[in-house]
């Protein structure tokens, strides 16, 4: 355990000292600014309520998880793997007595973490500008749906991450990663809208999965449908990259 700690504490430094992050966090803001500047707008030139204090966050993860945290999952991800690859840097971090399991294991994890520090980081600043600019009343239940939702959140994001991790080790070159990626997402939100009878199979589609807990009618049948889904995707998207990167010479 204390090996995998160490493993893990090096690629969140790694992490922590990419320019991807501090960008990825600017831009983020950048965001629930330029959200909040626009419903203000809104709220003023047209005389509408615009949202309430907890529905902003919401407005906010429904923006994110579809466009500006995808987009940086990825970055960081190709990073962690491709540019490794590329830079011969991976061959120092094998030479360290810890086995390519672990290894992997963390750079998963560390992935993680910044996926979830984002999410963390866009809900408290969210709910702040929310509360804030945003007057009405919130309940309590209301607030652990918000907190509900942008945790949950997380899981397909991992599921996304899982897949690019494949297809770095697939791929020499980050960048036919990344328009590879790029590709392969737009054509299941294609292929989302034209077969929709399927769409729960697919994982743009499984982003908004947070929006199952909103229901009042909560289909509970739906969500677990959805996370086996999901799991199943993330145990063979694991193992097989896992499989390529233990059989990979460096």
């Amino acid at each position: 355990m204390a090996v995998f700690q160490a493993a893990l504490i090096n690629e969140v430094e790694k992490l922590y000292k990419k320019k991807k992050v501090l960008v990825a966090v600017l831009l983020s803001l950048a965001v629930i600014v330029i959200g909040q500047i626009g419903i203000i707008g809104v709220r003023s030139g047209f005389g509408l309520r615009g949202t309430g204090s907890l529905e902003f966050p919401m407005l906010v993860l429904s923006v994110v998880v579809n466009t500006v945290l995808p987009l940086f999952t990825a970055l960081v991800t190709i990073d962690s793997f491709s540019g490794e690859f590329s830079q011969n840097t991976m061959r120092i971090t094998l030479t360290r007595p810890v086995s390519r399991f672990k290894i992997y294991m963390a750079k998963i994890t560390a992935i993680i973490l910044f996926i979830l520090g984002a999410l963390l980081l866009l809900l408290i600043f969210s709910m702040m500008a929310g509360f804030i600019f945003n007057t009405n009343s919130a309940t309590l239940d209301s607030l652990g749906r918000t907190v509900f939702s942008y945790l949950v959140s997380l899981f397909p994001m991992l599921v996304l991450a899982l897949g690019i991790v494949l297809l770095a080790n697939i791929f020499k070159s980050g960048i036919a990663v990344f328009f590879v990626s790029i590709l392969i997402f737009l054509a299941m939100k294609v292929l989302g809208l034209i077969f929709s009878q399927y769409s729960s199979l697919l994982l743009t589609t499984q982003l908004d999965w947070y929006n199952l807990f909103l229901v009042n009618s909560f289909p509970l049948a739906k969500i677990v449908r959805q996370f086996f889904i999901m799991l199943g995707s993330a145990i063979m998207l694991f193992t097989a990259g896992f499989y390529i990167f233990d059989k990979k010479e460096f």
